[in-house]
């Protein structure tokens, strides 16, 4: 099983970003953290890179039963979704997989959280 969940869409970058993170919406998540690695990797390295973005999802209500099933569990979150140009009208979409993450931890209560969250995540990239 892969650590992640990728979809390619012919969409462009920015209307990728704004499809996805309206359908993180509608499953419960927010953005908490927006990474522009293009602009990051310029600025601090002086090299081009293509049009990447690393989004930090967060659905409160499933984080705090993470939290409470697993203190120490905020070291994996939020949920990231990277939105990345392929080439002239293609956009990438990918996920962090939260089955394939949690399994390390072992924790059986932590696994049915990250099992609904990989489910919403999955629909969302469904519907972009």
């Amino acid at each position: 099983m892969d650590y992640y969940n990728t979809k390619v869409v012919y969409l462009s970058f920015d209307e990728a970003i704004s499809k996805v993170t309206e359908e993180l919406k509608k499953e419960g998540f927010g953005i908490l953290t927006e990474i522009d690695v293009k602009e990051t990797l310029k600025k601090k390295l002086d090299v081009n890179f293509r049009k990447y973005k690393i989004l930090g999802a967060c659905n409160p209500p499933f984080a705090y039963k993470a939290l409470q099933a697993e203190g120490k569990i905020g070291t994996m979150l939020p949920c990231n979704v990277i939105v990345q140009e392929t080439e002239e009208g293609k956009t990438e979409i990918s996920s962090i997989n939260p089955r394939v993450s949690m399994q390390t931890v072992k924790n059986k209560e932590l696994e049915k959280v990250a099992s609904e969250v990989a489910d919403k995540l999955q629909k969302v990239l469904e519907n972009v």
